[in-house]
């Protein structure tokens, strides 16, 4: 079994991040012909993407399994905000 090292697991966040960023910036210009529910959903969050960054930031601080345990905790925090810009993508589609 191979464990991840923290300089993977740093360029994991950093892509991850880079991807989201990229979707919220995309999302952001749309936003404002969108309807109310997709606002809520941005609201929702944008808090958790400044929680995402501030979790990166710890993995090149973690060592060991501390580090596995961020980048896990990062993995989820990514695949929720995924969810949440697609839930919007799918409410600024509504008539």
């Amino acid at each position: 079994m191979t464990t991840k090292s923290t300089e993977s697991l740093r360029a994991e966040a950093n892509e991850l991040l880079a991807k989201l960023r990229t979707e919220r910036d995309e999302l952001r210009v749309r936003l404002h012909l969108a309807g109310a529910e997709a606002r809520e959903e941005w609201e929702k969050l944008e808090p958790r993407l400044a929680e995402l960054e501030a979790r990166a930031a710890q993995v090149g601080e973690a060592a060991g399994a501390a580090a596995k345990d961020v980048g896990a905790a990062l993995a989820m925090l990514g695949e929720e905000l995924g969810e949440g810009y697609a839930r919007i993508r799918k409410a600024m589609k509504k008539p």
